[in-house]
């Protein structure tokens, strides 16, 4: 057993978000996400198979969500989390200096 700190080890200057695997199983998959001033790249969607559980832990974002074409915008603070099931279509339109997420799939 090794303990781990999700606000330690994070690099002062980021060029693309920091993904970290925290426990990595067959049903299952934790990782820490470290976002500065990121975004989805323009006209890029998320697409997964399995659910994704994501609270924001640090910082801020926004997200949006395309379904039958309309488009859903969602704010998150520190301790918003969400339930994004598969297949729904999502992106990161903006995140704080320094925003960090704790995501599971499942």
């Amino acid at each position: 057993m090794k303990k781990k700190n999700l606000y330690e080890n994070i690099p002062e200057k980021l060029p693309k978000e920091l993904f970290n695997k925290i426990i990595y199983g067959n049903s299952i998959k934790i990782w820490r996400i470290v976002s500065k001033n990121h975004r989805t790249p323009k006209n890029k969607w998320y697409n997964q198979n399995k659910n994704e559980f994501v609270v924001v832990i640090k910082g801020s974002a926004e997200l949006s969500f395309k379904e039958n074409n309309k488009i859903k915008k969602l704010k998150m603070k520190k301790g918003d989390c969400i339930n994004i099931p598969p297949r729904l279509k999502h992106r990161v339109d903006k995140t704080d200096k320094e925003t960090i997420w704790l995501a599971v799939f499942y």
